[in-house]
């Protein structure tokens, strides 16, 4: 007879592991199925794990967890061909416990954290692809490996495969995501001494520093690039909606490459030596791009349900609340015995009713406003250059002149209504 579980969660990333996690803590029996040769192996993001998702499922996880470097400072660049406008945060409170976020090495956190599951009572198996669900009488009731006699059956599946979740759309619940609703990310680890990047980024041991950057990064297209600090590496990546690739014709690792020659950027990672190449795809539509997250025996988490708030660059912590919010779905269940979509609704309610929905909802209009107006990464991103380049140019021109020759180009540029009209927009998008 095929072995049933309690539940199967089909991926050992971020969202995954945590409903394992959460479920094998609440003495539910847990089969956790990864596809790669270990947790991580396959998992790529930017490399930022935020604190408080994280320490909900394991308390002061800082402590014994492999991480790179607290973060004390965050920066964003608005950058042009040859120059950069930055601002941004550092603070030393987020030096100290418990800490703010990290920076991370996925293929070494997330074998970790699968360990946590492990610990708690959940059965991992690695190198094993889900191909299909077994639905019976409608309901979802196991699912098919590529394992000889790979049939496993469970009362709930939940499924944490990725933004491109072959799974889900099997089953119905959403068509093939639009070139507009994803993002194609492209990363490399660059290894580089530890006293070179404390002295190029102004940090000491044990503080990180994040980089965002908008506009020449992507050449003026939709997306953005970021650069991190680990003990002794970097994280360089860039990325764009798929939509903005195909219309610009480029390629991602010329992005990438770009990036990395950039004025702006050569400095803080020469000397390097490249360490690993990645490529991942990023969900980027947003609230309306959600689909349907539970079922009959069956429930939705992470990327797979496209939980990324990409205008503040949150994911994991997304992916892991979740998954979290699943398994008490799942625990409430089992005290009942209903697996129906009715009951398993529920986390439905818990998910729009959380910090995940309710910031997906407020920024539901921003992808699709920057994509539709490029003039805000084309145009306004090096006027901001040339405007602070003008300003802080010390040439004898009075500053009330100054000021008013920055708004009179701007203008003149693009009409003041036209100016007036684009910041209405951009308000709108993400007020």
């Amino acid at each position: 007879m095929p072995e049933k579980f309690d539940v199967i969660v089909v991926g050992a990333g971020p969202a995954g592991t945590a409903c394992a996690l959460t479920c094998a803590k609440s003495d539910l029996n847990v089969l956790l199925i990864e596809r790669g040769e270990y947790p991580g192996a396959k998992n790529v993001m930017g490399g930022v794990l935020y604190r408080k998702q994280m320490e909900e499922l394991v308390p002061e996880f800082w402590k014994e967890a492999p991480l790179e470097r607290p973060v004390i400072e965050q920066r964003f660049w608005m950058m042009d061909k040859e120059s950069v406008v930055q601002f941004g945060y550092k603070g030393l409170e987020w030096a100290t416990e418990p800490y703010n976020n990290f920076t991370v090495l996925r293929a070494q956190f997330d074998q970790w954290f699968a360990k946590k599951a492990v610990d708690a009572g959940a059965l991992l198996i690695n190198e094993t692809v889900v191909t299909e669900c077994i639905v019976e009488n409608g309901k979802v009731v196991g699912v098919r490996t590529d394992r000889p006699d790979g049939e496993v059956y469970a009362d709930v599946v939940v499924l944490a495969d990725g933004v491109n979740s072959l799974l889900s759309k099997q089953l119905g619940f959403h068509k093939e995501f639009r070139p507009d609703e994803v993002a194609l990310t492209v990363m490399e680890v660059i290894n580089l001494p530890k006293e070179k990047i404390n002295d190029r980024f102004n940090v000491e041991d044990n503080q990180g520093c994040t980089i965002e950057i908008f506009g020449d990064s992507t050449k003026g297209n939709l997306g953005t690039a970021f650069l991190y600090t680990n003990k002794e590496s970097l994280n360089i990546g860039v990325g764009t909606t798929l939509s903005s690739m195909i219309k610009a014709k480029i390629k991602p690792y010329e992005l990438l490459d770009y990036l990395k020659n950039h004025p702006m950027v050569k400095p803080l990672i020469a000397g390097g030596e490249s360490a690993e190449y990645l490529a991942h795809l990023i969900p980027e539509g947003g609230y309306r791009s959600v689909p349907k997250v539970a079922g009959n025996g069956v429930i939705i988490i992470g990327d797979a349900a496209q939980l990324v708030n990409a205008i503040h660059r949150e994911g994991s912590n997304m992916a892991m609340y979740s998954g979290k919010l699943a398994a008490e779905t799942i625990v409430q269940a089992k005290s009942r015995e209903d697996y129906s979509e009715s009951s398993l609704n529920s986390y439905r309610e818990a998910l729009y009713g959380s910090f995940i929905m309710k910031d997906l909802e407020k920024y539901k209009d921003a992808a699709h406003t920057f994509e539709k107006y490029p003039q805000y990464f084309n145009d306004y991103v090096p006027m901001m250059n040339k405007a602070m380049s003008k300003f802080f140019t010390v040439d004898g021109t009075p500053k009330r002149e100054k000021q008013k020759q920055i708004m009179k180009s701007v203008t003149a540029e693009k009409g003041t209504l036209r100016v007036l009209q684009d910041l209405y927009r951009a308000w709108k998008a993400v007020k």
